[in-house]
């Protein structure tokens, strides 16, 4: 019975998921409005700590040796733009061991060239030079190994053996859902791999500043 109802709770969370990514694909006009990455990633932050209260889960900026953070600033959906930073934390969580660090960054950049290394959802929508507003959430923990980063996107792959899973299995579609949320956003998304071994996914989003 148990497993029954532990199957019928993975089920209703796929139907939620794929119901998500429908929405996402019809391209609903949604309400943008200024948002700052910076609050968004330490509310996330907050609540990963009540969530999960044994958990290492940091604020930094994009380089370690930032010892103040800055404003960063797009042009988005509040709930939509939550829901990637949330996702995106659960999804170091859950994949990582328990005594893993989980850093969030924020921080702004000049969009550059392509980076051949990184596994990439979607085009890069921002012409080189300019400003794209950064969000990155970086673990220490076994990484995904090369074989999948290039599907890890997709909607329904599960690399579940690559990860270490400290909890039951997802839907498959967390990550598909934030790439659809950011591609919304006219921004991409990369996996790369932390220094010293680890995963860090990376959001890059079109910045705005003060005159927008």
């Amino acid at each position: 019975m148990s497993r029954i109802e532990a199957e019928a709770a993975r089920m209703g969370v796929l139907v939620e998921d794929l119901l998500m990514l429908a929405r996402l694909d019809q391209q609903r006009t949604r309400e943008l409005r200024r948002i700052d990455l910076l609050e968004i990633a330490a509310d996330t932050i907050r609540d990963a700590h009540a969530r999960v209260p044994g958990r290492k889960v940091l604020l930094g900026g994009l380089s370690d040796d930032e010892e103040t953070f800055e404003p960063a600033t797009v042009l988005g959906d509040d709930h939509g733009l939550r829901q990637v930073a949330t996702n995106l934390v659960a999804n170091a969580l859950n994949h990582t061991p328990a005594g893993t660090r989980v850093t969030v960054r924020v921080g702004h950049q000049l969009a550059g060239p392509p980076d051949g290394a990184a596994a990439c959802s979607g085009p890069i929508t921002v012409r080189e030079g300019l400003p794209v507003a950064v969000l990155e959430i970086e673990d220490d923990g076994p990484g995904v190994p090369p074989e999948h980063a290039p599907r890890i996107f997709e909607r329904l792959y599960r690399a579940d053996q690559s990860r270490n899973r400290a909890r039951g299995g997802g839907s498959g579609l967390g990550l598909a859902i934030v790439a659809a949320i950011v591609h919304g956003h006219g921004g991409w998304i990369e996996l790369h791999e932390t220094p010293g071994g680890g995963a860090t996914f990376r959001v890059l989003l079109p910045a705005i500043g003060d005159t927008v």
